[in-house]
């Protein structure tokens, strides 16, 4: 590939895809036996659930319809990534939520549950796992990005002699 920023985000998708999916098949073998297990006591635990819907159990069996949604989501993504090439904070939000979607997408595909085994102990939260973790850190890096462009902008506005732009 001659395009670096392309060969980045692909081997992070692939390394970040992979470990998610090792990650629940060792929830899978370690915790469904057992079904919970402190972590971090009083802080984290170790909690075996399958979701067959998305966050906070939204559009719990609607298995086809999230597969459809979320395979367009990523598509579009992807395209966006290779047309227009974002750089620092969207690239890596871009990653995050591609790598997170994708490490969900095949759970729905392959057995229709996602698999789930982080649990906050000290508020109630749902059961989340490492590809919520990414399409999370995705959702932050896009909103801090965001952020900082808008203010960037106002900067140059101001700075632009008579208000012209």
């Amino acid at each position: 590939m001659k395009d670096k920023k392309t060969l980045l985000f692909v081997l992070f998708s692939v390394v970040m895809i992979a470990v998610d999916q090792v990650l629940k098949v060792w929830a899978t073998a370690a915790l469904a036996p057992i079904g919970q297990a402190d972590l971090i006591p009083g802080f984290l635990g170790l909690q075996y659930v399958l979701n067959d819907g998305m966050a906070f159990s939204m559009f719990a069996g609607a298995r086809w319809l999230l597969v459809v949604v979320t395979s367009i989501a990523l598509v579009l993504l992807v395209g966006y990534v290779v047309v227009k090439k974002p750089t620092g904070l969207f690239f890596w939000a871009c990653a995050c939520l591609f790598a997170g979607g994708v490490g969900n997408l095949i759970d729905r595909i392959r057995t229709g549950l996602v698999v789930d085994y982080l649990a906050f102990q000290f508020v109630s939260f749902p059961v989340f796992n490492f590809a919520d973790i990414l399409v999370t850190t995705g959702a932050g890096l896009l909103l801090l990005w965001a952020v900082l462009d808008t203010i960037q902008e106002r900067k140059k506005a101001k700075e632009q002699p008579n208000g012209t732009a």
